[in-house]
């Protein structure tokens, strides 16, 4: 039974698709209507050449119009929660709660000034499969050992994932917040995170809260950017965000 007005638009970050990324997390959101939405970047077979930060806040309004949606609720991961946040800063009076999962970047001074993109770099220039395991492991902390890739040929959908990982870095580093914006966003805004990600995720959720003017966090103990809280314990992030969406629903 539907108990939230308001719709739910699932953002998945810049490696799996909004399916694989949340399918056991929509089986406990019944009391949402969830609509489930890729990331622009992976419109066609390769990403545009003029690709933006705003080439995805426009694709978020035009599926947002296309499905009648007026206001909305957002829930995103990682590349996705960038787009989230970038678009609760410079859109949000669509938005009625903003809820992200270790955002790939807040697009603030510091927080470009903490990012290491001489790390990215070296990543860039490795052979597509070493270039995206090398980038996984920026995403995590340093002792976490990455799994071996699964047997078999790998999904269709990995074959476009270089050069997205390209793209999607590249449009961050040309895209700027100002931490004002983030300030004059009114509606409750959640972050989660977990312990065993990289450090600069820590350093973005207190950037944050003080920025925000309604903001909780929460962090996931044992988890991390590879081995998500959305992903990991479905049912307990569901019934999370259902709580934070009734209270954002009774703010307004």
């Amino acid at each position: 039974m539907v108990t939230i007005a308001h719709p739910v638009v699932l953002l998945p970050g810049i490696i799996a698709p909004v399916a694989v990324r949340y399918g056991a997390l929509v089986e406990h959101l019944s009391d949402a209507t969830v609509v489930l939405r890729e990331l622009a970047v992976y419109a066609t077979d390769a990403p545009p050449p003029d690709y933006t930060i705003t080439t995805e806040l426009d694709a978020l309004d035009a599926a947002a119009d296309a499905a009648g949606l007026d206001r909305f609720h957002v829930y995103a991961h990682s590349g996705g929660g960038a787009v989230a946040l970038a678009y609760a800063a410079a859109r949000g009076d669509r938005l009625v709660s903003l809820a992200v999962d270790e955002p790939a970047s807040d697009f603030t001074p510091d927080g470009h000034a903490e990012a290491g993109w001489y790390e990215w770099d070296a990543t860039s220039s490795l052979a597509p499969e070493q270039s995206t395991r090398a980038f996984l492991q920026l995403q995590v902390a340093a002792d976490v050992v990455l799994p071996d890739p699964p047997p078999g040929p790998p999904p269709p959908w990995m074959a476009l994932r270089h050069a997205g990982i390209q793209a999607f870095t590249g449009a961050i580093r040309t895209y700027h917040v100002a931490p004002a914006e983030y300030a004059a966003f009114g509606a409750p805004v959640y972050f989660s995170r977990g312990s065993r990600t990289h450090p600069r995720w820590a350093q973005m959720q207190n950037r944050l809260a003080a920025l925000f003017p309604d903001f909780t966090g929460e962090v996931y103990e044992g988890l991390h950017h590879l081995n998500t809280s959305h992903m990991a314990e479905p049912a307990r992030v569901a019934a999370t965000l259902t709580r934070f969406w009734e209270r954002s629903e009774r703010a307004r």
